[in-house]
């Protein structure tokens, strides 16, 4: 399945960026790129994207009203994923995209393979933040009681899947985890798929909330 993507920023230079990484890739199709969002709102209806890349901070209409009235469209209506990409990693811009109902947050230096991640994870319901806004905001959510109100796997985590779980909480990607745990790419996802089903957890971002929740994030050794 090809998934297409339309890019909103008003920096020409970003948009090349995004552009050239996105269309190296063999399942990405970028069906434009626009300047702002008003032109957004224009294109998702004309092109009817899986994907919107957003920019918070552009003229005419911004990325978070653009993320508000996507999100309030009636269900006969396309609506796209929308991934936020920007420079301000404020936690209100933060809270905001994320309650909205955006699907990803990334900061506009990630890397390329983030950037991929995140649309890829977009387009099947997914989300994908960047390491450290993750990190960060799931420590401010964390209980001061570790596992006070933390839900309970459906069997207890092996000891690899609680190092897996640890590494991503500290946010790591997959393939930082890999490369930490000497193990394959595709061993830590088998791993992160069987914490997800036993934590019935919808994606990633849930996984690393219930570590931090239950203290397992917290324990063992290695620093954020």
């Amino acid at each position: 399945m090809t998934i297409s993507v339309v890019i909103a920023d008003d920096q020409e230079m970003v948009r090349t960026g995004f552009r050239m990484i996105l269309e190296s890739q063999p399942d990405i199709e970028v069906l434009a790129d626009v300047v702002d969002g008003a032109a957004a709102l224009s294109a998702v209806d004309r092109l009817r994207p899986d994907v919107l890349l957003l920019d918070i901070r552009m003229p005419k209409v911004d990325g978070l009203e653009v993320t508000r009235r996507l999100a309030e469209r009636p269900e006969d209506e396309h609506t796209p994923r929308i991934v936020i990409v920007t420079t301000f990693d404020l936690d209100a811009y933060v809270h905001a995209a994320l309650h909205g109902g955006a699907s990803g947050f990334l900061l506009k230096d990630a890397s390329p393979a983030m950037l991929v991640e995140a649309v890829r994870a977009a387009a099947v319901g997914d989300a994908l933040i960047s390491p450290a806004i993750t990190v960060r905001l799931l420590r401010e959510l964390a209980p001061t009681a570790p596992g006070g109100g933390a839900r309970h796997p459906t069997e207890p985590l092996t000891d690899r899947e609680q190092d897996v779980v640890r590494a991503l909480a500290r946010g790591r990607t997959n393939a930082e985890i890999a490369a930490e745990l000497h193990v394959s790419l595709s061993t830590v996802k088998t791993h992160l798929a069987n914490v997800q089903a036993k934590l019935d957890a919808r994606n990633r971002v849930e996984i690393a909330a219930w570590a931090w929740e239950s203290g397992l994030a917290a324990s063992g050794t290695g620093g954020p």
